[in-house]
């Protein structure tokens, strides 16, 4: 990393080397956003980044859109960027990707640092707004530089290369976690399509008695003739018999062929039907 800082040697460092080891410190400013720089390194090259980004930084006020705030918390592993009420990381940019690092002495809120993306490798420049702590959080970021400095020391190199892989393995799981999550709401659909699908359309026409091609009940033999309940609630009367036999407009009985037998002629009638009977049957024999 540029010592970018490196004048700021004389002053005493503001946190116990404890506290950037074993834990992290915090502040809270405002993000301006990250742009892509060519360089990994230069006063110039941050200059411009912080322009550019003042600017879209007006755009967004005369908008309506309010800057998002940040939580920082510095390590010697590197700075999270996350947001102060759900703690959700936003970025994780390890230390040793850090490439530059300073404040601007032009505009005491405004600090930045580079950084090298492990994904598509290209270096960009955070900028951040500070009212008060600028500078504090630029010596922050230096005292946990050279703590790392001196532990890659003491360790030989090897604590970098264990760092890298710490990282690669948290950026892994934090990929695996988002497409756990993803793949849950998308069971959580399908399951609810299917629920959906398994429901018939109403309740009501399950229990509905099927009919034919002209919606009446088909008739069935078995089924026996409940009389329906009259309109007070009560059971409906008998239907009444015909206490007559019924006759034609000439008062006789109505004549029916299949009950009627030879005690129903009178003698003188019955008689002459049963000549014409013999003489058909003479009449047939001859024949």
């Amino acid at each position: 990393m540029n010592r970018a800082f490196n004048r700021k040697k004389d002053k005493s460092w503001m946190h116990t080397p404890e506290a950037l080891a074993k834990q992290f410190i915090a502040y809270n400013a405002k993000f301006l956003g990250q742009t892509e720089v060519d360089q990994p390194k230069g006063t110039e090259v941050v200059r411009d980044a912080v322009r550019k980004l003042k600017f879209q930084k007006h755009i967004k006020k005369s908008e309506g859109q309010k800057i998002p705030k940040v939580e920082l918390q510095i390590s010697i592993y590197g700075v999270k960027i996350l947001d102060p009420k759900s703690k959700e990381v936003q970025h994780n940019c390890q230390l040793h990707r850090i490439s530059f690092c300073a404040d601007d002495k032009t505009d005491k809120r405004i600090f930045t640092f580079i950084c090298k993306d492990s994904e598509s490798n290209k270096h960009l420049c955070y900028v951040f707004d500070s009212e008060k702590c600028a500078e504090e959080i630029t010596l922050t970021i230096g005292q946990a530089f050279d703590l790392a400095y001196k532990k890659f020391l003491e360790s030989g190199g090897k604590d970098v290369e264990t760092r890298k892989q710490i990282g690669g393995l948290q950026k892994r799981i934090q990929d695996l976690e988002a497409e756990n999550s993803e793949l849950k709401k998308q069971l959580q659909v399908l399951e609810e399509q299917l629920m959906i699908a398994q429901v018939p359309p109403g309740n009501s026409m399950s229990s509905k008695t099927p009919t034919d091609i002209f919606d009446m009940v088909p008739f069935s033999p078995m089924t026996p003739l409940v009389p329906l309940p009259a309109s007070n609630g009560s059971a409906p009367p008998p239907p009444a018999r015909p206490t007559e036999i019924r006759r034609d407009l000439f008062g006789a009985e109505p004549f029916d062929p299949f009950t009627c037998g030879a005690a129903d002629f009178p003698p003188d009638i019955q008689s002459k039907l049963d000549e014409m009977q013999r003489q058909r049957w003479r009449g047939s024999k001859w024949d």
